[in-house]
């Protein structure tokens, strides 16, 4: 009877541990509830984007954006831009990010002022 005992208990340990790993796999975006993220990087860079498998090693990044500085050279004036990636040489269709390199993820409200430049750069395009 003990044997009977100690293999359903470990049975059992090994079903906990199996759907924990499944649950843990499964959700792949953050429950932010909205479709853009902010993503900080320990290296002071923000990206804004859609996040896709942020419980892998590397998260991935969508329909990426980041605020670029332009300065007028008359007035000499600084101005921030929000800028889409995918124009640079290598033409680059999302980014892949090291998790460790993420210091924080945060919801981009849909009335946010970030989220109506997006809406706008992707109505243009």
């Amino acid at each position: 009877m003990q044997k009977f005992t100690a293999a359903v208990t470990a049975l059992s340990a090994v079903a906990i541990a199996a759907a924990a790993c499944t649950l843990a796999f499964v959700r792949n975006k953050p429950e932010t509830g909205t479709p853009y993220q902010a993503v900080a990087l320990m290296n002071g860079q923000m990206f804004f984007g859609q996040l896709e498998d942020s419980n892998r090693e590397y998260v991935t990044l969508r329909d990426v954006f980041y605020i670029q500085g332009r300065q007028n050279p008359e007035t000499r004036a600084v101005t921030s831009v929000l800028v889409k990636r995918g124009g640079e040489a290598h033409a680059p269709d999302r980014m892949l990010i090291n998790r460790q390199q993420v210091l924080l993820i945060e919801p981009v409200k849909t009335d946010s002022q970030i989220a109506k430049l997006i809406a706008e750069q992707n109505a243009a395009h």
